[in-house]
């Protein structure tokens, strides 16, 4: 009886041995792909970068870090956002942006911004004045001009000289550099353009001078003719007269 029962226990062990012992398949987690990048923000650049707090509140305030955010992410034109430091507003004369109309902070945040991608290497190359979203690049309104002396890339207003620090961030669509200087359009800041000049007119003619020049040699004419006229008479009557005296 005791053997049987051993004879049974025995493949049962082996059985609990071989199945303990069978390495088990375990799920391995799927790798999940990275989410989409999300639409390109120009405010959260910014606020990345830091030292922008004086241009973020300019943003906010004109809303034009909406708009730009619009416009990139609905145009394949591109963006060059030049974007002075903290630094740089702390060089302006004491309460020039609070005396500004929201008009005025809105065409200086404009004045900032070009309405195309331009990489280092296109600054080589722009074509003069740039025209910025704040209009007009006549002398006396917005002219921007960019020149290049090397790897530096200078700015000129008419106002203010400024320089591209650095490049804060690219992307094929939007370009920020660093400026030390705000830009300072010649509309705001400039000399005021000079009045024109009303055109000459003709000279005026003496009061009651109707007859043209050319009728004057006729009229002379005509008054020399009647005077000789009347010497003629006065000489054909006053002869006879004489002889009738000398007679008597």
């Amino acid at each position: 009886m005791t053997s049987s029962f051993q004879f049974f226990t025995f493949p049962l062990c082996i059985l609990v041995i071989l199945s303990s012992t069978t390495p088990t398949t375990q799920s391995q987690p799927t790798a999940t792909a990275p989410p989409p990048p999300g639409p390109t923000n120009i405010t959260k650049i910014l606020e990345k970068a830091g030292q922008y707090t004086v241009l973020l509140r300019l943003f906010r305030m004109t809303q034009l870090g909406d708009q730009i955010n619009t416009q990139l992410n609905n145009s394949d034109q591109g963006i060059t956002l030049f974007a002075p430091t903290d630094n740089a507003f702390s060089a302006l004369k004491p309460g020039l942006l609070n005396s500004l109309s929201d008009q005025q902070k809105v065409e200086l945040v404009q004045f900032h911004v070009v309405p195309m991608f331009l990489s280092t290497s296109q600054f080589q190359t722009v074509s003069n004045p740039l025209r910025t979203q704040a209009g007009d690049t006549t002398r006396y309104t917005f002219p921007l001009n960019i020149t290049t002396n090397g790897n530096q890339v200078n700015i000129s207003t008419g106002v203010v000289n400024a320089t591209v620090a650095n490049s804060i961030y690219t992307d094929g669509s939007l370009a920020v550099y660093q400026v030390d200087t705000v830009l300072l359009p010649m509309s705001m800041f400039g000399p005021p353009a000079p009045a024109a000049v009303p055109a000459k007119k003709g000279k005026k003619t003496n009061a009651g001078d109707d007859s043209p020049a050319a009728d004057d040699g006729r009229v002379s004419a005509d008054v020399s003719s009647g005077v000789g006229l009347n010497q003629n008479l006065l000489g054909f009557l006053v002869g006879p007269a004489v002889i009738v005296m000398f007679c008597l």
